[in-house]
């Protein structure tokens, strides 16, 4: 008897007909012997219906206490359909309990809004399996030192789902989403693009840093950091599907890097437009002047991506940088005003139009001309490289962004994304 944790996703979770079919799926894999502990989501768009609500009664509010309340009110979205999916799951003839985060508890620290996980108490829901139930616990959500309800922030249910597999050691974590796995890249963009069988840990968190939207980043560090195994598959599948063949359906994320995987130099192309560039002209090139700039946005607690500096010209220099699109003009502001002053360089300058494009993969460790043949395609597309980036398994690169799509599939088809695996 193996314990399997299910996570399903808002759409998955998106009417009672989904819900009734998640039941049915469930209810399945606990009648093949298996303890099920069940994650949803919100139901698709509740969250975003309950954030709309708070907005509107206060446009323009940001303290900790009122991201106290926030917590409070999007949590509830989980918390309903964590109770409907019990009520479907006790209708299908299976003992079914739900627990919000604070009752399991799942305990975070006391960032309202993006709260991250300090430890599970997994007593209770071990006793409910133990006496045959299915147990669903709320996604997205815990509790902090105060008894405060706190979230993760968005997509903070796979980060939950990934956690309570770690904690539980379960045999394997089934992520249900909208899509059938993870593919070579977006197949809206590039029709093409082929779901891959398995990706390897690393790629799969380059992904899903890079712009992947099927796996929330900080689920994918925790299932590396604990090791916990990741299948990315359909909701959407007949739930009666035969169990033996659901179980090898989807994307496996893998800890194993086999000789079939390093055969593929490049195993995907990830994309994110919600980028922007900031760029420092004038710079003083002098020691500490990095410094100087980013950790004044660090404590602002803005991310900064990709980083360059060009070459010193009379004792001056360019500093860019890029931020979330969201950020950018918090950064500018903070940059002309704090910054600046202070710095003696010329001026902030920047642009929202720009967007990031990525290859991936594990076998780039192995082969040469990798980044130039990337260079190559895009020149080839007369598309203008503005900042690159790289890693030991990736090279990003900065492009304007009326240029993605066509990035995207020039270098889908220069990897042959599109060309089965032998």
């Amino acid at each position: 008897m193996a314990l399997i944790v299910h996570k399903y996703g808002g759409t998955s979770m998106g009417s009672p007909e989904r819900i009734r079919n998640v039941a049915k799926r469930v209810a399945k894999w606990a009648r093949a012997g298996h303890q099920m502990v069940v994650v949803p989501s919100a139901m698709s768009g509740e969250t975003n219906r309950l954030l709309g609500l708070a907005k509107e009664l206060a446009p323009s509010k940001s303290s900790a206490a009122y991201n106290r309340e926030l917590d409070m009110l999007a949590a509830t979205g989980e918390q309903a359909s964590s109770a409907l999916l019990a009520i479907a799951l006790q209708a299908e003839g299976m003992e079914s309990v739900s627990y919000a985060g604070w009752q399991v508890p799942i305990k975070t620290n006391s960032a309202f809004t993006k709260a991250r996980i300090e430890s599970i108490d997994d007593d209770r829901v071990r006793a409910d399996l133990a006496a045959g139930k299915v147990v669903v616990i709320t996604g997205f959500q815990g509790v902090d030192e105060e008894a405060n309800v706190t979230t993760l922030g968005r997509g903070g249910s796979d980060t939950s789902a990934v956690a309570v597999a770690a904690a539980m050691k379960a045999s394997e974590c089934l992520i249900y989403t909208d899509v059938d796995g993870v593919y070579t890249t977006d197949p809206r963009v590039v029709p093409e693009a082929r779901r891959l069988q398995t990706v390897s840990f690393e790629e799969m968190l380059e992904m899903a840093s890079l712009g992947s939207k099927v796996l929330q980043i900080r689920s994918v560090e925790f299932a590396g950091k604990y090791k916990v195994p990741l299948r990315v598959l359909s909701s959407f599948t007949p739930w009666d599907i035969d169990i033996n063949e659901e179980a090898k359906s989807g994307t496996l994320i893998t800890f194993e890097e086999d000789e079939k995987m390093e055969q593929a130099v490049v195993s995907g192309i990830a994309f994110n437009r919600d980028e922007a560039k900031v760029s420092v002209l004038g710079v003083p090139d002098k020691p500490g002047i990095a410094y100087h700039i980013l950790g004044a946005v660090a404590d602002a607690n803005i991310e900064v991506d990709v980083i360059i500096q060009n070459i010193s010209k009379d004792g001056k220099t360019d500093f860019s940088f890029t931020v979330h699109r969201g950020e950018y003009a918090r950064t500018v502001e903070l940059l002309n005003t704090k910054v600046l002053p202070s710095l003696g360089a010329a001026e902030v300058v920047g642009d929202t139009k720009i967007c990031k494009v990525s290859i991936v993969g594990i076998g780039m460790r192995s082969h040469v001309g990798v980044a130039s043949k990337m260079f190559r395609s895009l020149s080839e597309e007369g598309i203008n490289i503005q900042m690159i980036s790289t890693s030991e398994i990736k090279t990003s690169v900065v492009i304007d962004e009326k240029y993605m799509e066509l990035a995207v599939r020039a270098l889908h088809k220069a990897f042959d994304l599109d060309q089965p695996v032998s």
